[in-house]
Protein backbone atom coordinates (compact mmCIF):
# COMPACT_ATOMS: atom_id res chain seq x y z
CA UNK A 1 0.00 0.00 0.00
CA UNK A 2 1.57 2.91 -1.05
CA UNK A 3 1.28 6.39 1.66
CA UNK A 4 -0.98 9.02 0.77
CA UNK A 5 0.45 12.38 0.37
CA UNK A 6 -2.50 14.07 1.36
CA UNK A 7 -2.60 12.54 4.56
CA UNK A 8 -2.24 14.34 7.76
CA UNK A 9 -0.17 11.79 9.05
CA UNK A 10 2.29 12.19 6.31
CA UNK A 11 2.72 16.01 6.36
CA UNK A 12 4.33 18.29 8.21
CA UNK A 13 1.95 21.14 10.20
CA UNK A 14 3.93 23.80 11.25
CA UNK A 15 2.30 25.42 14.35
CA UNK A 16 1.81 29.23 15.52
CA UNK A 17 4.58 29.20 17.58
CA UNK A 18 7.08 28.19 15.34
CA UNK A 19 6.54 30.34 12.97
CA UNK A 20 6.83 33.35 15.44
CA UNK A 21 9.98 31.67 16.51
CA UNK A 22 10.98 32.08 13.51
CA UNK A 23 10.50 35.66 13.10
CA UNK A 24 11.82 36.26 16.49
CA UNK A 25 14.78 34.91 15.34
CA UNK A 26 15.12 36.70 12.44
CA UNK A 27 14.65 39.99 14.64
CA UNK A 28 17.28 38.60 16.82
CA UNK A 29 19.94 38.00 14.20
CA UNK A 30 19.61 41.29 12.51
CA UNK A 31 19.89 43.10 16.49
CA UNK A 32 23.09 40.63 17.06
CA UNK A 33 24.23 42.70 13.30
CA UNK A 34 23.38 46.24 15.17
CA UNK A 35 25.13 45.25 18.26
CA UNK A 36 28.46 43.62 16.88
CA UNK A 37 28.52 47.13 14.94
CA UNK A 38 28.19 49.00 17.25
CA UNK A 39 30.92 47.11 19.66
CA UNK A 40 33.32 48.32 16.92
CA UNK A 41 32.44 51.69 16.74
CA UNK A 42 31.53 52.81 20.72
CA UNK A 43 34.74 53.30 22.99
CA UNK A 44 35.48 50.24 25.21
CA UNK A 45 35.02 52.37 28.28
CA UNK A 46 31.81 54.09 27.62
CA UNK A 47 29.85 51.17 26.57
CA UNK A 48 26.73 50.03 28.06
CA UNK A 49 23.94 47.51 27.31
CA UNK A 50 21.31 50.11 27.09
CA UNK A 51 23.54 51.97 24.43
CA UNK A 52 24.35 48.58 22.55
CA UNK A 53 21.22 47.45 22.52
CA UNK A 54 18.16 48.18 20.30
CA UNK A 55 15.03 45.87 20.12
CA UNK A 56 13.37 47.94 17.26
CA UNK A 57 14.67 45.00 14.51
CA UNK A 58 13.24 41.99 17.34
CA UNK A 59 9.65 44.08 17.41
CA UNK A 60 9.82 44.93 13.86
CA UNK A 61 9.66 41.49 12.57
CA UNK A 62 6.74 40.68 14.91
CA UNK A 63 4.94 43.16 13.61
CA UNK A 64 5.98 42.61 10.09
CA UNK A 65 4.61 38.76 10.63
CA UNK A 66 1.06 39.77 12.31
CA UNK A 67 0.68 42.65 9.97
CA UNK A 68 1.77 41.29 6.21
CA UNK A 69 1.43 37.38 7.11
CA UNK A 70 -0.48 35.84 4.54
CA UNK A 71 -1.16 33.68 7.58
CA UNK A 72 -2.28 35.74 10.03
CA UNK A 73 -5.81 37.24 10.10
CA UNK A 74 -8.67 38.77 12.62
CA UNK A 75 -10.68 36.34 14.46
CA UNK A 76 -13.47 34.75 13.56
CA UNK A 77 -15.78 35.91 16.58
CA UNK A 78 -19.53 36.06 15.36
CA UNK A 79 -20.28 33.23 17.82
CA UNK A 80 -18.45 30.93 19.50
CA UNK A 81 -18.28 27.90 17.12
CA UNK A 82 -17.35 30.10 14.57
CA UNK A 83 -14.62 31.28 16.67
CA UNK A 84 -13.16 27.63 17.48
CA UNK A 85 -13.40 27.10 13.83
CA UNK A 86 -11.35 29.87 13.11
CA UNK A 87 -8.81 28.97 15.40
CA UNK A 88 -8.72 25.02 14.15
CA UNK A 89 -8.00 26.31 10.70
CA UNK A 90 -4.55 24.95 8.49
CA UNK A 91 -3.24 26.07 5.57
CA UNK A 92 -1.42 24.68 2.63
CA UNK A 93 -0.20 27.66 1.39
CA UNK A 94 2.26 30.52 3.07
CA UNK A 95 5.75 30.73 3.81
CA UNK A 96 7.22 27.04 3.79
CA UNK A 97 3.97 25.68 1.72
CA UNK A 98 2.57 25.66 -1.32
CA UNK A 99 2.00 28.55 -3.37
CA UNK A 100 -1.71 29.24 -5.04
CA UNK A 101 -0.26 28.27 -8.43
CA UNK A 102 1.50 24.93 -7.22
CA UNK A 103 -1.18 23.93 -5.78
CA UNK A 104 -3.30 21.62 -7.32
CA UNK A 105 -7.21 19.94 -7.43
CA UNK A 106 -6.03 17.21 -5.04
CA UNK A 107 -4.59 19.64 -2.45
CA UNK A 108 -7.36 21.77 -2.27
CA UNK A 109 -10.11 18.89 -1.59
CA UNK A 110 -11.19 17.91 1.63
CA UNK A 111 -9.07 14.93 2.75
CA UNK A 112 -11.01 12.19 5.34
CA UNK A 113 -8.04 12.74 7.67
CA UNK A 114 -8.61 16.13 7.93
CA UNK A 115 -11.60 15.62 10.05
CA UNK A 116 -11.49 15.81 13.86
CA UNK A 117 -12.57 12.94 16.25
Amino acid sequence: ETDDIDHFGNRRLRTVGELIQNQIRVGMSRMERVVRERMTTQDVEAITPQTLINIRPVVAAIKEFFGTSQLSQFMDQNNPLSGLTHKRRLSALGPGGLSRERAGLEVRDVHPSHYGR
